[in-house]
């Protein structure tokens, strides 16, 4: 099929989201089939040994060719905007096969300070076990990215924007840093989706999905991605093959439904955390916000050239520490005290008790994860019974 012959060539992302990686099957049924199979059935031996070689395209079997999770895989790509992607048990098995696959012994890995607590957990504690230097760098400080590049570096690893702070990285900058060198960028887009930011366009080279989020969007399935170019992708997969953090068909399944409605959900969540971001700024026992939606926030000028909305998560600082900010979670009634975001219910959380726990104190103040530090990933609930709820929450920090 040349790219004329492609009904999908130039669709915008609502039809990709909905059509993207379809392959109906003889029964020609019109949602996408779950294949719950473990193997697949050769014609014959030397079928077998041509699929098993690569020599022939097929199916082997489910830890890492398998239809269903190839048609999510598919479809995020075109999401994406990249050539291929690679379905994974979790968000963190995507980065952890992504680094498997693509360093080794003696590389060096620049990692933003703001990132998610187990992210930086498996660079600073198990990575650097197998020879790997890990150097971390302000979010937003260019010149120290620019200055702790050596010859080594591999991988520049960021989150934009970061978790909890919301603070935008600059994806051009960045990969302008990279022109010249063998360093990737890499880009955890999970709280934009491609709905709403699509880093490879900006100059990335891998982005990362922790597919558990928004890409499912009603905290029912765990999954990750990674995108990118065919090359960089095929070593993924050498990696899945042979270690196997596999994401499974029923997932991959929950996934494809996800995404038929991406787009019309990142900008409901936007829609009310804005309003949120903006009803909280007001309140007397909130010392600050954190959106890049606010005009306020640093880097809302960079968001605005690079995203389409800011997104459904958004942390604020009741004033006071850590027994104010769980008298303010434990008041909520409406919203779910959980970890998780992305969902279609909202979500409140303590970050430097529970996502960044396990940072120690001195990683938490490099970060800027403060005690009185709350983060809010905002659902699809009614906004006005969201700020009621918050109103609750605030009532109880005297």
């Amino acid at each position: 099929m040349t790219p004329n012959d492609d009904p999908l060539a130039g669709a915008h992302l609502d039809t990709l989201g909905i059509r993207a990686g379809i392959t109906r099957t003889a029964e020609g049924e019109h949602s996408e089939p779950i294949f719950t199979t473990s193997s697949y059935v050769f014609d014959s031996a030397a079928d077998a040994a041509a699929r098993f070689s690569g020599d022939s395209p097929g199916n082997v079997y489910s830890r890492y060719t398998n239809p269903t999770v190839r048609s999510f895989e598919q479809r995020i790509a075109a999401l994406e905007g990249g050539e291929a992607a690679v379905g994974t048990a979790s968000g963190m098995a995507a980065i952890l096969s992504t680094c498997m696959a693509l360093l080794k012994s003696g590389d060096h890995v620049l990692c933003s300070r703001d990132v998610f607590g187990t992210t930086t957990n498996l660079f600073a504690r198990y990575l650097v076990k197998f020879g790997v230097a890990v150097d971390f760098v302000p979010l937003l400080a260019l010149d120290q990215w620019r200055d702790g590049l050596r010859q080594e570096t591999k991988l520049l690893f960021v989150e934009t924007p970061s978790n909890p702070l919301c603070e935008v990285a600059d994806i051009r900058a960045l990969a302008e840093l990279t022109r010249g060198t063998d360093a990737l960028l890499v880009v955890d887009n999970c709280f934009c989706t491609p709905a709403l930011q699509r880093p490879l366009e900006l100059g990335a080279d891998i982005v990362i999905h922790s597919a558990t989020k928004y890409l499912d969007g009603q905290g029912r399935c765990v999954g990750g991605a990674v995108v990118g170019g065919a090359a960089h992708m095929a070593e993924v997969v050498t990696f899945l093959r042979t270690c196997g953090p596999t994401m499974s068909p029923f997932n991959a399944w929950v996934f494809l439904k996800g995404l038929e409605t991406l787009r019309l959900r990142m900008e409901a969540h936007s829609r009310s955390a804005l309003d949120i971001a903006l009803w909280l700024q007001q309140q007397p026992q909130v010392e600050r916000v954190f959106y890049a939606g606010l005009p306020s926030h640093p880097g809302h000028a960079l968001a605005t050239q690079q995203q389409s909305a800011f997104g459904g998560v958004l942390s604020f600082q009741v004033k006071g520490g850590r027994e104010e900010a769980w008298r303010c979670i434990d008041a909520t009634r409406i919203m779910s005290l959980t970890a998780n975001l992305g969902d279609a219910k909202s979500t409140i959380v303590h970050p430097a008790t529970t996502t960044h726990g396990r940072l120690t104190p001195e990683q938490r103040v490099e970060a800027g994860i403060a005690d009185s530090l709350i983060r809010v990933a905002v659902g699809l609930e009614h906004v006005d019974d969201l700020k009621a709820d918050l109103q609750r929450g605030l009532d109880a920090v005297v």
